[in-house]
């Protein structure tokens, strides 16, 4: 059996569940009872994901459900995929004595101050940066660094809370964006932010194995931002011909950079900025990529995200050939400005040439708020299938500009 910790959104991760289903039979921690999950597991034990009086993932209780089932049924591994629960995985993993990222390593990535800091110490290229606690530090901070600066929380994911300041008349708003946002997870990175250098250049994210130590990447996307001064992801495109597949610098740093975090047995996504002095590591998360990144490699390259992950949880060197040589892109939308969802009308794949899907994710009478009072603000998105990445986007342009939204107007 392999404990799988957490089951997180239907859209987003459904695709990993019913893979992993077919890899090995999957037994559930999760905080409600399953719906939608229950055709890929054995089994669900309910059990509280978050301490509610602390807000914080409930480690002690996690790791006694996971012990007492290991008493039931042979538990062969664990593996999580929700970024709230990666600290806990790793603990249960080191009670049962089954592979794991490791308890130090995954703090390390878990929590980006300390992130940064192995990988400066490691003497990789990182950006100048400061951990501070108000607006006054914040602003000293980004004075010592140099404008601009990007301002975000210690422990927050999908770029939430993200803001860039251009020069101390912005560091102010920047602080308060970010403080905000930490404490929209784990009470335990809750509070202050961290003050950067901006670092300039395209961003990729890689998705990556890592088996007793050894790095092994098998998807990689182009990241497309939006909603400046905010980093919100809007889009992303995996090549299987990636020219980058052959870099052997990033390589090299991608390598160096989770030997400096001491990851063990898993999969990570890490973000990297293309500079003109190298890749530049932005973060490594203990955790596979989010977004619906690593189905668009699937799609790609062949290559199962869900199976790299149970061959991992079992201490098996995972399969990384590619089987197909295809480029996917996924474009996420949002209202153009703030509302209530009252429809939202999606194009058909006669419409579009290249549309693989459209979806709707929030149900209609949702409210959408455009950063900074809302992140992830998404109403529907579109994947696209094409010859280049060039023709990629421009499908995807298509199909976004033929997905409608009606709004209605939220009160102030």
């Amino acid at each position: 059996m392999l404990l799988v910790i957490g089951s997180s959104g239907q859209h987003y991760r459904e695709y990993l569940l019913e893979s992993a289903a077919r890899k090995a039979p999957l037994w559930l921690l999760d905080g409600v009872e399953s719906t939608w999950q229950k055709p890929y597991v054995q089994g669900t034990t309910v059990v509280p994901l978050l301490d509610r009086r602390r807000l914080i993932p409930d480690r002690e209780l996690l790791v006694e459900t996971a012990v007492e089932l290991s008493k039931q049924y042979p538990v062969e591994g664990v593996w999580t995929y929700d970024e709230t629960l990666v600290v806990s995985t790793a603990n249960i993993a080191e009670v049962l004595g089954v592979p794991g990222l490791g308890g130090e390593g995954v703090q390390n990535c878990r929590n980006k101050h300390r992130n940064r800091k192995v990988l400066t110490e490691a003497g990789l290229p990182q950006p100048r940066f400061a951990y501070v606690t108000d607006a006054a530090e914040a602003r000293e901070a980004a004075e010592r660094i140099g404008y601009p600066v990007v301002v975000k929380p210690r422990g927050a994911g999908a770029s939430i809370g993200v803001v860039r300041a251009q020069g101390p008349d912005e560091i102010g708003h920047a602080f308060a964006v970010a403080e905000e946002g930490s404490f929209g997870g784990a009470k335990a990175y809750e509070g202050g932010a961290l003050v950067e250098e901006m670092v300039f250049g395209p961003e990729i994210s890689i998705d990556g194995a890592v088996h007793r130590g050894e790095y092994l990447p098998f998807c990689l996307a182009r990241k497309v931002v939006g909603m400046e001064p905010y980093f919100e992801e809007i889009g992303h495109v995996v090549d299987a011909e990636d020219p980058l597949w052959d870099d052997k610098e990033l390589r090299q740093v991608l390598e160096n950079g989770h030997r400096a975090a001491g990851v063990r047995d898993g999969i990570t996504h890490t973000e990297v900025k293309l500079t003109d002095r190298g890749p530049v590591i932005v973060e490594i998360n203990a955790r596979i990529g989010g977004d619906l990144i690593p189905y668009l490699g699937k799609l790609a390259t062949g290559v199962d995200p869900a199976y790299v992950a149970v061959d991992l949880a079992r201490d098996v060197r995972p399969d990384l050939a590619r089987t197909e040589q295809a480029v996917f892109g996924i474009r996420f939308l949002y209202p153009p400005r703030d509302g209530r969802v009252r429809t939202v009308r999606l194009p058909g794949k006669d419409q579009v040439p290249g549309l693989f899907k459209a979806v709707q994710v929030v149900p209609d009478g949702t409210e959408l708020r455009l950063p900074p009072r809302g992140f992830l603000s998404r109403y529907a998105f579109v994947i696209c299938r094409a010859d280049s990445p060039a023709a990629c986007q421009a499908a995807l342009d298509q199909a976004a500009a033929q997905t409608v939204v009606e709004l209605d107007p939220l009160a102030d």
